[in-house]
C-alpha cells in the first residue's frame, strides 16, 4: 500500500470492524467495545478532518481576504468583490468541486477494494472533462457584466463587478485540476500535504495582494489575478507531490490513453455528482443576487457578503469532516466493511455538529463587531448585527447537512441528494424566501429566513434516510460500481509488497 501510514490506517480501520462484530455478537461488556470503537474511529476522523478542515478553511480564507483587501478600497469595491465572488465565482466553484466528486466516490471505493491503478486513470479521466467545462465558465466570465444587468443588479456595482470577474477566469483552469488532484489523495487518506501547501501559499497570497492592491494600484482586477495565481501555485505543489512521492507509487503511474476513454459514462456521473453538490452551493449565491434586487442594493448587499463570507469560512470546517465522512465510507464501503461504514457516519456528524454549535456561540457573541473586519462601515454593522443569528442557524444546520451530503458522495448517491435539493431549495426555499422578503416586506431576513426552511427541510430528509440505510447492501452496490468502472482489469492485490 501507499506507504507505513496508509498501513496503519488501515489496521486501525480493521480493527474498527473487528470490535463492531463483536459487540453485535456479544452485549457484554458493551460499553467497553464502544469506546474502544469511538476511539479508534476518532483517532481516523482526526487523522482525515483535521488536515482537511486546516485546508478548506485557508483556501477559503484566500477568498475571503481578496474581499477584505477589495473592501477597504470602498463600499462600491466591496460589495463588486462580494457580487463577483458569491455571483459568479461561486458558480465555477459549484460546479467544479461537485463535478470532482465523481473521482471521490471511484477513487474512494476504489482505495478500499485495492485496485490502485484505477485512481490515477480516474483523476486524469476527471481533470479532461473539467478543463472542457472550462471554456464555456471562461465565456460566461466574460460576459459577467451585461449577465448582472440583466439578472437586475444595479450597472455600476455590475460594471465593477466584472472587472474583478476577468481576473477569475484563469482561477476556472485551476479548479479544474485541483479538485480532482485534491479528491485523488484524499482517497489515499494523503490530506496533510495539502494542508501544507495551502499554508505556504496563503502567506504569500496575503504579501502579493498587499502589493498588487495597494503599492502596484491595481485595484479590482489586480486582487482577483493575484488570488487565480495562488489557486495555481496550490496546483503546481500538489501534482509535484502526486509525482514526487512515494505514497502515491502504486496509485500514479504516469499519463495514459485511458483518460480519454470512457468519458461520456464518467461525464453522467460527474454529471450527477455536479447537480447534487452545485444546487447547494448555489443556493446561497442566489440569496445575494436576490438581495441585489431589494431597495438600498449596496448596503444589503454589503451586508449579507459579510455574513456569507463568514458563513462560507466556517463552512470549510464542515467541507473538512464532508471529505473525512466521504473517505471513510466510501473506503470502508470498497473493503467490504458496512459497520465501521455504518459508526463513522455517527461519529463525524456528531462531531461536526458540535463544533457547529460552539462557533455559533462565538458568532453571536461577536455580532457588533464582527463587520469592521471587511469595512469600516456603521451602518454595514448595524445590518450585520441584526442579521447573525440567522447567521448562527446557518451555521448549526451546515453542521450536520454537509457531512450526510459526504456520506452521499461516499456512498454514490448523487443523483437521489440532487432531486431532495431540487425539491427543498428551489421549490420550497428560495419561493418561501421571496415570498417574505418581497411580500411580506422583511427584506434581507426575510429572503433568508426562507432559504433557511428549505435547508432545514433538506437536513432532515438526509438525516432520515442516512439512518434507514442498509448498510451491507450499499457494500454489494459498491462492489458493482467498483466491478463497472474497472476497465477490465484484476485488483492489484500485491500491492503491499
Amino acid at each position: 500500500m501507499a506507504g507505513d501510514e496508509a498501513d496503519a490506517h488501515d489496521g486501525a480501520s480493521g480493527r474498527l470492524e473487528s470490535i463492531l462484530t463483536a459487540e453485535a455478537e456479544a452485549s457484554s461488556p458493551w460499553a467497553r467495545r464502544a469506546w474502544a470503537a469511538a476511539s479508534i474511529e476518532l483517532r481516523l476522523l482526526t487523522r482525515l478532518a483535521a488536515p482537511a478542515v486546516v485546508m478548506y478553511m485557508i483556501n477559503y480564507l484566500m477568498s475571503m481576504s481578496t474581499q477584505i483587501f477589495s473592501g477597504h478600497l470602498g463600499n462600491l469595491e466591496l460589495a463588486a468583490a462580494s457580487l463577483g465572488n458569491t455571483g459568479i465565482q461561486i458558480f465555477a466553484y459549484g460546479l467544479m468541486l461537485g463535478m470532482g466528486s465523481a473521482v471521490e466516490t471511484l477513487c474512494g471505493q476504489a482505495y478500499g477494494a485495492q485496485k490502485y491503478d484505477m485512481l490515477g486513470i480516474y483523476l486524469q479521466r476527471s481533470a479532461v472533462l473539467l478543463c472542457a467545462t472550462g471554456v464555456p465558465l471562461a465565456v460566461l466570465y466574460a460576459f459577467s457584466e451585461p449577465i448582472l444587468v440583466f439578472l437586475g443588479q444595479s450597472p455600476e456595482i455590475a460594471r465593477a463587478a466584472s472587472i474583478f470577474v476577468y481576473g477569475l477566469i484563469p482561477q476556472i483552469f485551476a479548479y479544474a485540476i485541483n479538485f480532482p488532484i485534491q479528491k485523488f489523495m484524499q482517497a489515499q487518506s494523503i490530506v496533510l500535504p495539502s494542508a501544507y501547501i495551502s499554508t505556504a501559499t496563503l502567506a504569500l497570497h496575503l504579501l502579493l495582494s498587499w502589493v498588487v492592491v495597494y503599492k502596484a494600484g491595481l485595484g479590482l482586477l489586480g486582487a482577483s489575478l493575484v488570488l487565480s495565481l495562488s489557486w495555481w501555485l496550490i496546483v503546481a505543489a500538489q501534482f509535484a507531490y502526486i509525482v514526487m512521492s512515494p505514497r502515491c507509487r502504486h496509485t500514479w503511474t504516469g499519463f495514459t490513453c485511458q483518460a480519454f476513454s470512457g468519458l461520456w459514462d464518467f461525464l453522467k456521473l460527474s454529471a450527477a455528482s455536479a447537480v447534487m453538490l452545485c444546487l447547494e452551493t448555489w443556493y446561497f449565491q442566489v440569496l445575494v443576487l436576490i438581495a441585489g434586487l431589494l431597495p438600498n442594493p449596496e448596503l444589503a448587499l454589503d451586508a449579507l457578503s459579510v455574513c456569507m463570507t463568514i458563513s462560507g469560512w466556517v463552512f470549510m470546517i464542515s467541507v473538512g469532516f464532508n471529505a473525512a465522512a466521504s473517505v471513510r465510507v466510501s473506503n470502508e464501503l470498497g473493503a467490504g466493511n458496512p459497520k465501521s461504514a455504518s459508526f463513522s457516519v455517527v461519529v463525524v456528524t456528531l462531531l461536526s455538529f458540535v463544533l457547529s454549535v460552539l462557533i455559533s456561540i462565538v458568532i453571536l457573541l461577536c455580532r457588533d463587531y464582527i463587520s469592521y473586519i471587511f469595512t469600516e462601515g456603521e451602518d454595514v454593522s448595524r445590518a450585520v448585527s441584526q442579521l447573525t443569528p440567522l447567521l448562527a442557524v446557518t451555521l448549526i444546520l451546515n453542521g450536520i447537512q454537509p457531512v450526510l451530503s459526504g456520506v452521499a458522495v461516499g456512498c454514490g448517491w448523487q443523483a437521489f441528494v440532487a432531486y431532495v435539493n431540487v425539491g427543498c431549495y428551489y421549490i420550497v426555499g428560495i419561493p418561501l424566501g421571496c415570498l417574505l422578503g418581497f411580500y411580506f416586506d422583511l427584506g434581507a431576513a426575510g429572503i433568508w429566513s426562507g432559504m433557511i426552511g428549505g435547508t432545514f427541510m433538506q437536513t432532515v430528509i438526509l438525516v432520515w434516510v442516512t439512518y434507514r440505510t442498509n448498510w451491507t447492501k450499499e457494500v454489494e452496490e459498491a462492489q458493482k460500481r467498483l466491478n463497472k468502472w474497472n476497465d477490465g482489469k484484476a485488483p492489484l492485490l500485491s500491492a503491499q509488497e
